[in-house]
């Protein structure tokens, strides 16, 4: 029988819970015989938490799974099957910096968005690029599962500028969205086909199939019916969206669109909060850690919904299984264009519905961004090729012109200026940097 080894790296998240929940569930059609845990010194304390409580949570399911850890990320890699990362660079702190620091100039301060989700993207995409290469030197059939934000420029940056092409980007947006029009259409997910178009986080429901029948005016009604939003994320503000724009487009975009359409309640809400969402995660994480480290404690906590990961274990072994099994469902996940939106470029990565086989995923060509969605879709894909230059380079013009263009950044001046103090607060993760800090 055939045996398979995962690897987590960034095993001392405080989801990890929840992903080996998806492992207990699928273990009757996914024989995952091996996990092994990879994080940093830093992490240590936390990952022994996770690697105690995985190892109940396995004893009470049941299951002869080993579970290891290690700093050693190398020999963690040695016949690996599928890699998952779910890595932060710089910790919790580095958050709150990303999202204190841009409302200190009066912009959006957000994990993935604007300038916050720009210096995680710097100080992730390295890193991730060198895991891809030692994939491809150590376990070259090995599919590496991104979990790590901002999942598009992470992804299309290990295509661009690593060895290895067996990535795939993942998020839980979609599938949440997914099974929230469900909920709203009172159906069975399964019957559902909801068509996405975009970038992470970027991205736009413009189809919803029920049994092959057309129903996405009617979820649109539904959700404009309502008085907060039916579809937002737990770390998103649920203020809902202009009922005349979804009625108007015909298109329900992602929660994440709230900072480019609503950027003014945004941040209004941003500057009455007493904490930043970074502070309020880091509460929540320390409350987590201490039910993690109760002994008799042997499943996911209730608690961990309020992190905001739902359906992190269904997205992330869905796509595992599809490809074990060689499956051909369908599922929304971050890969290379290659055409399946016609008016994006080639080489960019979207997040569009794909096939999941053997060979990985494919991409369902599903025509053009429709108007008026393709202008910032555009915008905010040539801003991401820009960063992602920056990011694997140290290139400090790419990332310069890729900010100044960003729809968050309101004022030229301001940005450059915000750029540089970011850079001077992110100098300990960004040596390839390190001569542009110097300077400044």
């Amino acid at each position: 029988m055939t045996k398979l080894k995962l690897v987590v790296i960034g095993a001392g998240s405080s989801y990890t819970p929840e992903l080996i929940e998806g492992v207990i569930k699928n273990h009757h059609q996914l024989p995952i015989s091996h996990i092994a845990f990879v994080d940093i010194e830093m992490g240590k304390e936390k990952m022994n938490i996770i690697f105690e409580l995985t190892k109940r949570m396995l004893a009470k399911a049941g299951l002869p799974i080993d579970v290891s850890q290690t700093f050693d990320r190398k020999t963690a890699l040695q016949e690996a099957d599928f890699v998952v990362t779910q890595l932060r660079v710089g910790g919790i702190d580095a958050r709150i910096v990303d999202e204190k620091l841009p409302k200190s100039y009066g912009f959006i301060g957000q994990e993935t968005n604007g300038a916050g989700g720009m210096f995680k993207a710097l100080r992730t995409i390295p890193v991730i690029i060198e895991i891809a290469n030692e994939m491809k030197a150590i376990c070259p059939n090995a599919w590496l599962i991104n979990f790590t934000n901002p999942a598009s420029m992470v992804t299309e940056a290990v295509l661009k500028y690593s060895t290895n092409n067996r990535v795939i980007g993942l998020c839980n947006g979609p599938i949440n969205m997914t099974h929230q029009v469900a909920g709203l259409l009172n159906v069975d997910v399964n019957d559902l086909y909801v068509e996405f178009k975009g970038s992470n986080h970027m991205n736009f429901i413009t189809k919803i199939l029920h049994n092959g029948v057309d129903r996405t005016r009617e979820t649109i009604d539904l959700i404009n019916a309502a008085d907060v939003d039916q579809l937002s994320f737990k770390n998103v503000s649920n203020e809902q969206f202009n009922k005349e724009l979804l009625a108007a487009t015909n298109l329900i975009p992602s929660s994440y669109l709230k900072y480019y359409l609503k950027t003014t309640e945004m941040l209004a809400e941003q500057e009455a909060a007493e904490l930043s969402r970074g502070e309020i995660v880091k509460n929540i994480e320390a409350e987590l850690f201490k039910k993690y480290s109760d002994v008799t404690l042997q499943d996911k906590p209730k608690e961990l919904e309020a992190r905001g990961g739902a359906l992190y274990s269904t997205a992330a072994l869905n796509v595992i299984r599809a490809i074990y099994l060689n499956d051909k469902s369908i599922q929304t996940v971050n890969v290379r264009n290659g055409g399946a939106i016609t008016n994006l470029p080639e080489d960019a990565v979207v997040e569009v519905n794909c096939v999941l086989t053997r060979n990985g995923p494919m991409p369902i060509c599903t025509g053009e961004i429709p108007s008026p969605a393709r202008g910032i879709v555009s915008m905010m894909k040539d801003y991401e090729a820009q960063i992602v230059k920056a990011a694997a380079t140290g290139d400090y013009q790419a990332l310069i012109a890729g900010f100044l263009f960003n729809p968050l950044c309101s004022s030229d001046n301001q940005g450059v200026e915000l750029v540089k103090e970011m850079l001077r607060a992110n100098k300990h993760y960004l040596p390839l940097f390190a001569r542009t800090i110097a300077s400044l």
